[in-house]
């Protein structure tokens, strides 16, 4: 409950653009990794991992582009990046599938955890680059985990996740709009008249 409420809070800060949502991923990441481990569910343990590794390493990216632009700059992904995203997480998918496949042990749901887990990877790697496919790929995580938590008897974790979903939609928004804001150009701003 702690790590997902975490969690909770880590996904409304990066909605606000805070810097403090990363170290707050880290921290529902090794919370929820000591309550996965309880539960025998090694494919949500390695999620974890992997969303503390990301976090740290989003942490360092959103501090490097405050401390350049003063805020975190979104936008939305160029088409070659959105392309190396998907294709990148399609890849990861199947190559983690034909881990689990190999290794029954690790996983109840070889393709969904999986899925989940290269999702999971896929959206904070486009949150740590501030573009609005995070939001995409939180909404295309959320449609298979909801379901599949409460199937395994994650309860908590799926009610978590549907307010997730519900904050997903509303930091979709406010991020989208965000792109639409119109920037000042060095061009346009007026100089002072030469003496």
């Amino acid at each position: 409950m702690i790590g997902n409420l975490l969690g909770l809070s880590a996904l409304a800060l990066g909605w606000r653009r805070s810097v403090w949502s990363w170290p707050l991923q880290l921290l529902a990441g090794a919370v929820l990794v000591a309550a996965y481990l309880g539960g025998h569910a090694p494919g949500l343990v390695g999620k974890q991992l992997i969303v503390i590794t990301t976090a740290l390493w989003g942490w360092a990216q959103w501090r490097r582009g405050r401390r350049d632009s003063g805020t975190v700059t979104v936008r939305f992904a160029t088409g070659r990046e959105r392309a190396l995203l998907a294709g990148g997480a399609a890849l990861g998918t199947a190559a983690v599938a034909g881990l689990f496949l190999a290794v029954p042990s690790l996983s109840w749901s070889p393709w969904l955890d999986a899925y989940i887990f290269v999702g999971t990877l896929t959206a904070m790697v486009a949150q740590a680059r501030g573009w609005v496919e995070f939001w995409f790929a939180w909404i295309a995580v959320d449609l298979i985990g909801v379901p599949y938590s409460y199937s395994h008897g994650y309860v908590f974790s799926a009610l978590t996740f549907t307010v997730y979903f519900v904050l997903v939609l509303l930091g979709l928004r406010t991020w989208w709009l965000s792109t639409r804001t119109p920037r000042l150009s060095t061009a346009n701003v007026p100089q002072g008249a030469t003496a």
